[in-house]
């Protein structure tokens, strides 16, 4: 998930500087005002893609989180593991995670309103601006805790897997691994009885 989430998060901060980099160059040269010019449907339409490409990146660690985390809740509860210090801290890896994600995404919202206020109805173009920067703000701060939220969540991961082999070896039964294997020459068997 780490790469996954990795190169999102790259393409939409490009995206971010991207469309504020044009913002300032179609202020620059007061291409609203040209028709013209189309600095700035450059700068509308990809501030609108990076908006909605915001909401991509930041849902998939909603998602991510919240399916581990009923993972790590339902192998808790299967193989009688104690609450500490698994599912509880991807709880609150949960809990650490949402806030700077919700925020990262509003602010990039607010700003794309911001920007369509100042295009259509003549707001001030400072309140744009100043949302748009803090987007940026924003949606760093949503990277730096989702990476280090991501990567913690994988250390669980992985102390799971030891658990539930810890405790599989306990009862008699085989390896996760062996588990799969024996489960997979069974498919083999059956398509090749089928044949």
């Amino acid at each position: 998930m780490i790469r996954i989430f990795s190169v999102l998060a790259v393409a939409n901060a490009l995206g971010l500087i991207a469309s504020y980099a044009l913002g300032w160059v179609s202020f620059a040269q007061h291409s609203r005002f040209d028709p013209a010019s189309i600095i700035s449907d450059l700068h509308l339409y990809c501030g609108l893609f990076t908006a909605i490409c915001t909401l991509l990146v930041h849902c998939l660690i909603f998602t991510y989180f919240l399916g581990t985390g009923r993972w790590v809740k339902e192998v808790t509860l299967a193989y009688d593991l104690p609450d500490e210090p698994l599912h509880k801290t991807t709880r609150e890896l949960k809990r650490k995670t949402f806030p700077p994600a919700l925020f990262a995404m509003l602010g990039t919202h607010a700003a794309a309103a911001a920007g369509m206020g100042v295009l259509v109805q003549e707001w001030p173009w400072p309140v744009h601006f100043g949302l748009a920067t803090l987007a940026i703000v924003l949606n760093a701060w949503a990277y730096w805790v989702e990476v280090r939220a991501l990567l913690k969540n994988e250390q669980i991961l992985v102390a799971v897997y030891a658990e539930v082999d810890r405790v599989r070896a306990e009862r008699g039964l085989p390896t996760n691994a062996e588990a799969l294997r024996m489960e997979e020459n069974a498919e083999r068997g059956i398509r090749s009885a089928e044949r």
